[in-house]
Formats: C-alpha cells, sequence, structure tokens
C-alpha cells in the first residue's frame, strides 16, 4: 500500500516563494514518475510538473515554466515542488501523485497513487 503525503502549502502574497513537499510511504520508488497537479475552485485538474524518476527528466506546463522546480531526494521517496514568483492564478489546492503502471508525457496516467492535497492562497 503506498501513501502520499504532501506539506508546505500556506498563503503568501504575490511574487512569494513556496517549497512544497510529498512524502512516499510505501512502494513509490516502484514508480516510473510522479508529478504535482492543482485544482481551483471550478476548474479541472491540471498537471503542473512532472519528473521521471530514473532519469529525473522533468516536464512542465507553460504556466509554471521559469517558476516552479520539480525535484525528487536521492532516495526517491520524497517529491519537492519549488515555486517562486507566485501569482494569485496559482491559488489552488495542490496533489502529488505517482504512478502505478503508466505515465504520460512525464504525468502519471490511469489509476495513480494520490495524495490528500495542501493548499496554496497567493494574495494580490
Amino acid at each position: 500500500q503506498v501513501q502520499l503525503v504532501e506539506s508546505g502549502g500556506g498563503s503568501v502574497q504575490a511574487g512569494g516563494s513556496l517549497r512544497l513537499s510529498c512524502v512516499g510511504i510505501g512502494h513509490t520508488t516502484r514508480s516510473d514518475c510522479m508529478a504535482w497537479f492543482r485544482q481551483a475552485p471550478g476548474k479541472e485538474r491540471e498537471g503542473v510538473a512532472g519528473i521521471y524518476t530514473g532519469s529525473s527528466h522533468t516536464v512542465y506546463s507553460d504556466s509554471v515554466k521559469g517558476r516552479f522546480a520539480i525535484s525528487q531526494d536521492n532516495a526517491k521517496t520524497t517529491l519537492y515542488l519549488q515555486m517562486n514568483d507566485l501569482k494569485p492564478e496559482d491559488t489552488a489546492m495542490y496533489y502529488c501523485s505517482a504512478s502505478k503502471r503508466y505515465c504520460r508525457n512525464g504525468y502519471p496516467e490511469g489509476d495513480n497513487y494520490w495524495g490528500q492535497g495542501t493548499q496554496v492562497t497567493v494574495s494580490s
């Protein structure tokens, strides 16, 4: 059984920074890719940043490219998202996800593992 536990969310002003963490409990080292997703009220969930755990190749959505950085620790049990130059439109619940079987363009696809989420609120 795999559990993903996110932390690091909070409230910041525009231009500020936050660092999200996602600790994987269980066999997350078997996941080929992990990613951060977000969902704002009334909007669909979107992929923000993904990483292939073997090669550490990363992918980003256009909306966060150049401002966010995804990374993993050497043990590949903790996933991070460094968020800089935050904007009000970054306000959302952020979720960590790990692949069970499939990855597509750097993001877990199908029946993935999910964390409970951590709220990020950016005020102008």
